[in-house]
């Protein structure tokens, strides 16, 4: 799942190849992310844009060889570990996919 956000700022950043990615502590477990520094998603699309086969660019997705189901699977993957995942954007300065994932507790021992 990190590995296709990467993936996702790398191809569509348009930042130079800039991309940051970090982990920090939250409040309900480890916040990670994944930031570029493209041209940014339009607010119209980001309610939408973990929804399977959604592309906020048919044209560009399919140069790429994208299917619209990467955001969508690592949705899934994060709310099946309990966590959550949403994304910021603003256009001209990029966007920052989030996803939090609880701590686990630490095993009882005998």
């Amino acid at each position: 799942m990190l590995s296709n956000l990467i993936d996702n700022a790398l191809k569509y950043g348009d930042g130079g190849g800039k991309v940051l990615v970090g982990a920090c502590e939250a409040e309900d477990g480890v916040q990670f992310y994944v930031r570029d520094f493209g041209s940014g998603i339009s607010s119209e699309h980001l309610p939408r844009l973990f929804e399977r086969f959604y592309r906020v660019d048919k044209a560009r997705s399919h140069e790429s060889g994208g299917t619209g189901l990467g955001l969508a699977i690592a949705k899934h993957v994060v709310r099946a570990h309990s966590g959550t995942i949403h994304v910021e954007s603003e256009l001209n300065h990029g966007s920052t996919f989030y996803f939090t994932l609880p701590r686990q507790p630490a095993p009882v021992s005998a």
